[in-house]
């Protein structure tokens, strides 16, 4: 974390990181880190962490509140009430529908904390399927920014998880003794996401650098060896071609 924070300048002096902690694995190792991070790091910055209630998860939160209490954390529950409205009234609603009520509750709990950054628990698992799942089904070569900012710039949204595998994530909550609260989500099957974990977790018996390999690719492109017509100089070759021709075209008379 530390490295992709520095590779990236992800938190800067003065900051105040609110932490968008869903009660699974990736975003409890996120909050831990940064809060360690806070104690040690060469910038000035605080840490608070939220959670939006979205009327999916599968346990009682009570027990991650009481465990985040417990470590002195500065921590609020927020429950969406269009979220809840949308799983009673359309319970075979969108993940893209979901996603855009969730995106408008961080904002809004972000700003009643005086947050200006916002940090994500994506690991390297969910890089690696973003870049695979764009690439075979939306035809886009992309995968997740580790930095970008809200519409109005009013946020800083950063993904300091990016370099940090799910295997390792799981490993540390469990050493930590901290309560998981998984969401209904995470267990569908019969999705592109899940159809992509089973072809990584199958590749990666034999191939165990896999996702390191497809991180460095992200971070080394060969645009003139891809087909976006705006990256290829396709005058260039034609230029050379006809200084090296022994013919010459007369102009017109």
């Amino acid at each position: 974390m530390g490295e992709a924070i520095g590779r990236y300048r992800m938190i800067r002096d003065g900051d105040r990181v609110a932490v968008a902690l869903s009660g699974g694995k990736d975003s409890l190792t996120l909050l831990e880190i940064l809060l360690r991070l806070r104690d040690r790091a060469p910038v000035d910055f605080s840490v608070c962490a939220f959670t939006v209630e979205q009327g999916k998860f599968l346990r009682p939160i009570e027990p991650l509140g009481d465990y985040l209490r417990g470590r002195g954390i500065a921590w609020t529950y927020f429950q969406d009430k269009a979220s809840l409205r949308l799983v009673e009234e359309q319970p075979g609603h969108g993940c893209d529908l979901c996603s855009r009520y969730r995106r408008r509750a961080v904002y809004e709990i972000a700003r009643g904390l005086g947050a200006n950054v916002i940090a994500f628990g994506h690991t390297a698992d969910d890089f690696c399927e973003a870049f695979l799942r764009n690439s075979l089904f939306t035809g886009r070569v992309s995968a997740l920014p580790p930095v970008t900012h809200s519409r109005d710039r009013e946020f800083r949204l950063i993904r300091p998880l990016l370099f940090v595998p799910e295997s390792l994530t799981q490993q540390f909550t469990e050493s930590l003794g901290a309560p998981v609260v998984p969401c209904g989500c995470s267990q569908k099957t019969g999705t592109v996401r899940r159809a992509l974990r089973d072809i990584f977790t199958s590749l990666e018996k034999d191939y165990p650098n896999l996702k390191e390999t497809m991180l460095a690719a992200m971070g080394n492109l060969e645009p003139a060896r891809l087909l976006d017509t705006r990256y290829l100089d396709l005058d260039a070759g034609r230029a050379e071609a006809a200084e090296r021709s022994p013919f010459r075209v007369l102009p017109e008379s």
